[in-house]
């Protein structure tokens, strides 16, 4: 992969302090990583209703944690306010880098999916086909897909949230990116979450100049939205960074 990216321009638009790993591995590969991230993290201005939430993880059976972000920002206050994590609670993770960041935590054998690493494949796993009359908490930020609770309550599950951050779009506009690439210093976009593509759609408002650029992305979902717009999206063949590497290398060679 050295020498990959030459002379190639890269807009990374993950939250600010997610994307060292990807950063690194472009300049590893001799191309050039821009830092231009389309979510925010930010903590809640009022935890009341988290905390409500919390106190009855008792008679909850799964836990189920759909991002890194939703652990960090929630397992600290979680054990500040309980004390401890249930003994009885079983925990479900989006994909292992979740897992991983769970069993800082302390928390072990956490149910996840095994190839692909979204709401579709971890409802796929039997465990999640046998929830009748089990209580299951989702742990995310404000808003986010229904589909994870949507599926579980249809297959009998008692379904609840406790939303522990909000993400906002720290851009104004686009003209950063508009200018960099017509200084020919922007040949591609990584996008890595639905919300994150469309705060870009919507600040592009079908701007011509977007359909110029490669987006690569991590979900072939994410990547429909795109090509509804027009867009020329590449899809990453599995999860990492390792992974979206490859997919720029390629996606560049076009």
């Amino acid at each position: 992969m050295n020498n990959a990216l030459a002379g190639k321009h890269v807009v990374i638009t993950r939250p600010l302090g997610q994307s060292n790993k990807l950063e690194a591995l472009i300049k590893q590969a001799s191309g050039e990583a821009i830092l231009f991230p389309l979510l925010e993290i930010q903590a809640l201005k009022n935890y009341q209703a988290f905390d409500e939430k919390i106190q009855h993880l008792d008679s909850v059976d799964w836990a189920i944690f759909i991002s890194s972000n939703a652990v960090q920002n929630s397992l600290p206050r979680l054990i500040q306010q309980l004390g401890h994590i249930p003994p009885n609670l079983k925990f479900a993770a989006i994909g292992p880098k979740t897992a991983a960041d769970l069993a800082e935590f302390g928390v072990q054998n956490t149910l996840t999916p095994q190839d692909r690493f979204d709401s579709e494949a971890l409802l796929a796993l039997p465990e999640m086909q046998a929830i009748k009359n089990q209580k299951v908490m989702i742990f995310r930020g404000i808003g986010g897909r229904e589909v994870l609770a949507e599926t579980l309550k249809q297959r009998g599950a008692t379904v609840d949230f406790a939303e522990s951050y909000q993400r906002v779009n720290p851009q104004k506009d686009l003209t950063v990116l508009e200018t960099l690439l017509a200084k020919n210093q922007l040949d591609a976009i990584v996008v890595t979450s639905s919300e994150a593509m469309r705060y870009l759609l919507d600040m592009a408002n079908g701007a011509e100049w977007l359909q110029k650029v490669k987006l690569c992305v991590n979900h072939a979902r994410i990547a429909e939205q795109a090509k509804t717009s027009g867009l020329n999206a590449f899809v990453a063949e599995a999860s990492g960074d390792e992974a979206m590497l490859n997919c720029l290398a390629n996606a560049l060679k076009c």
